[in-house]
């Protein structure tokens, strides 16, 4: 273990005899990092976190504080992060509240670049890219290989579903189906996430059940429930292939809480 003589770990902290922690940073008693994890100087880890292997946080980052809730009493809640992450500098990352699960959940092999904020009883995924200073507020679920561009912001409760791409300066306050390619404030839908998708190894079968079905939800002029009951019917036509992504997208309209950007 290389410990700079400067930080400050409570003896009841778990870190595994890999770990890295630079000068001046400051690690909690409630605090369990994994294997080969290297925390860089004026690094705060407190509250109930639990961080797992091959993690780098650089420096200034703000790790487990206490969730912005003015609900919040003080209860025992967590912050669950999982392998591979980098996490850049001043990013502040909260635990959850007993509103919700009690818990937020960020995945692995995301990258957060400088100022971002993960807010309380968040759900990332994996394959994550937030660009500097987005922003997530509370209660927010985010899928695998979204990419959320500099200083886009997210409304509490939404969802943003796998391989979405959110353009700089969003504001985004509705859900997002998967592969949507959206910007604006307020958010607007342009089109599928293609050149992403490609870069994913998505068939040109699959980019084509995508794009029509993109087109069934937003260019149609059917109702949602119209949309839906179409989608149904395009799936049954589908090979085994093209069904699944299409799936996932009419899958994400049943689940879907605050109504879809349109």
């Amino acid at each position: 273990m290389s410990i700079h003589p400067t930080a400050l770990i409570d003896p009841n902290a778990q870190l595994d005899s890999t770990v890295e922690v630079g000068p001046y940073s400051i690690i909690g008693p409630h605090v369990k990092i994994g294997a080969r994890t290297k925390i860089g100087p004026h690094v705060v880890i407190d509250g109930h976190t639990t961080i797992g292997s091959d993690n780098h946080f650089h420096a200034y980052s703000s790790i487990g504080g206490p969730p912005q809730d003015k609900k919040y009493g003080g209860e025992v809640t967590y912050l669950e992060i999982g392998d591979r992450n980098l996490i850049r500098e001043f990013c502040t990352f909260n635990c959850g509240t007993i509103q919700d699960k009690g818990i937020t959940r960020i995945g692995s092999d995301n990258w957060f670049l400088a100022y971002v904020h993960i807010a309380h009883d968040c759900v990332v995924g994996n394959h994550t890219i937030f660009s500097n200073n987005a922003a997530l507020a509370g209660h927010v679920h985010v899928g695998d290989w979204v990419i959320m561009s500099g200083f886009s912001a997210v409304h509490q409760f939404c969802q943003i579903g796998a391989h979405a791409f959110v353009g700089m300066n969003t504001s985004l306050t509705q859900d997002v189906p998967p592969f949507v390619l959206l910007s604006g404030n307020p958010a607007q839908a342009h089109g599928v996430n293609l050149e992403g998708l490609k870069r994913r190894g998505y068939t040109r079968e699959q980019l084509n059940a995508i794009r029509h079905a993109y087109k069934l939800i937003y260019k149609s002029g059917l109702t949602l429930d119209e949309a839906k009951q179409s989608l149904d019917a395009y799936v049954a036509e589908l090979s085994a292939e093209a069904q699944l992504p299409v799936q996932q997208m009419r899958s994400f309209l049943d689940v879907s809480t605050r109504g879809i950007v349109r």
